[in-house]
């Protein structure tokens, strides 16, 4: 009897780490929502048709093979907030300015950086934090928001510290939603961002659903400030952190925002500082 052993190939290999690769990402794109228990409800139909089929069953096994057919329409559509993520995120995060600057140059026009007024934004953020005025500014980075926000008043005015906490001053008319700041431009008040879906604590407002909401599905940066206890929170990527202080907040941002002279003038105004002590 001759025993005939498999024969594993190079490509057999790479195939097997693409397929883990592409389970794990999808694995961090659901993980923490409602599409998570979506995917192993479907995966346990798949799971029960193949049995069936293995069994023999015929009845089951053709009704069963029919729902499968149609499925991966039904997939879009279940998953389609899901999918447009991906394909942001793919979009953002793996075809980057700096990897590939002919690809960004597509549907930015140029490809310019973007600059905020950081120290504005800082000390805006220092006096709304020290009052309990709750606030949610985002941050446009290379994505447009514009398609994410169902409401929104255009202001397209300069950023200043002081016109950011006139906006969210609890009897403005502007202070019920999220600030957009567009470069150096406060480009809309009172938008209306999309929620995130995922498990949070339960101290978390609204604000920082929407922080975690719009940086899910964008590159952008939200900013909260929360109303009941004053303390600032910075949300990227879907993840955020509580309770910062200014001086991080500031280095987050010069971290994201700062162009180069910035950094530089950044740079030797804390070296001063140090040498002063």
């Amino acid at each position: 009897m001759i025993i005939s052993f498999i024969t594993i190939r190079f490509l057999d290999i790479l195939d097997i780490l693409l397929f883990a690769f592409v389970l794990y990402q999808i694995h961090k794109l659901i993980r923490g929502t409602y599409a998570i228990k979506i995917a192993i409800g479907v995966l346990a139909v798949y799971l029960f048709w193949y049995f069936v089929k293995a069994l023999n069953m015929q009845l089951l096994s053709s009704i069963l093979g029919q729902f499968i057919g149609v499925g991966v329409i039904a997939l879009i559509i279940v998953f389609q907030p899901e999918l447009r993520k991906g394909f942001l995120l793919l979009g953002s995060r793996y075809l980057t300015q700096e990897r590939f600057p002919f690809l960004s140059n597509l549907w930015t026009g140029s490809s310019k950086n973007y600059s905020i007024k950081i120290q504005e934004i800082v000390t805006s953020f220092r006096a709304m934090s020290m009052a309990k005025t709750g606030a949610l500014i985002v941050v446009q980075r290379q994505i447009p928001l514009d398609s994410f926000l169902s409401i929104k008043d255009v202001l397209n005015a300069d950023t200043s510290s002081r016109l950011l906490v006139s906006i969210f001053y609890k009897n403005s008319p502007l202070h019920d939603g999220a600030v957009i700041i567009n470069n150096e431009k406060i480009y809309a008040a009172r938008c209306v961002l999309p929620l995130s879906e995922k498990q949070l604590p339960a101290d978390f407002g609204m604000r920082h659903r929407a922080a975690i909401g719009i940086t899910e599905s964008t590159d952008a940066v939200a900013l909260v400030v929360s109303e009941e206890t004053g303390l600032i929170s910075f949300a990227v990527g879907g993840e955020i952190q509580v309770g910062i202080s200014t001086k991080k907040l500031q280095l987050e941002l010069e971290t994201l925002f700062a162009t180069a002279q910035e950094k530089n003038l950044f740079e030797n105004l804390f070296s001063e500082k140090v040498k002063s002590h």
